[in-house]
């Protein structure tokens, strides 16, 4: 059996919410085992045990959140040369962009020689002020949909053996 593990940060649920929704879309695909982790519980064990990933983070400040980025500082060199060629795909909280995260997150995925599978999937809240910026989230149901969709796009692909 295949194990797609997802990997998320999240300081005002967004993040979280995309990883359960591409959670929810990867659980429709029986051949596949789904693993779900906050970023500060998932070492390079949890990596090398997966054969694809889902990243999901907010953008801070226009990088990856800190969480997610101790996760990769973290891991990076414990499972360097050791996940090439493995399934990968983003999804990141943004209040405004989130192209600088995605660039940053496809880099550190380039150095461990994944694959991307589709393109970054951001998700503008549009916080713009310090009460919106540190407020709840809730993500849309129609962008929940499009994470969903990565979830079993990704399980499907590794079932077929196609990732």
């Amino acid at each position: 059996m295949k194990t797609l593990l997802i990997v998320y940060y999240s300081r005002t649920g967004a993040a979280r919410q995309m990883a359960r929704a591409a959670a929810d879309g990867a659980a429709s695909e029986p051949e596949v085992a789904t693993r779900v982790l906050i970023a500060t519980e998932a070492g390079p064990d949890d990596l090398l045990g997966a054969d694809g990933y889902i990243f999901a983070m907010p953008e801070n400040l226009a990088a990856i959140a800190g969480g997610m980025k101790e996760f990769f500082d973290r891991c990076y060199y414990p499972v360097l040369d050791r996940l090439n060629g493995r399934a990968y795909a983003l999804l990141i909280a943004a209040g405004s962009d989130g192209s600088n995260a995605a660039r940053q997150a496809a880099r550190i995925a380039t150095g461990w020689r994944l694959r991307a599978v589709a393109e970054p999937l951001i998700v503008c809240t549009h916080a713009q002020s310090p009460e919106a910026i540190l407020a709840p989230k809730s993500v849309p149901s129609a962008e929940l949909a499009r994470c969903r969709e990565i979830g079993t796009a990704l399980a499907v692909g590794l079932a077929a053996g196609i990732y």
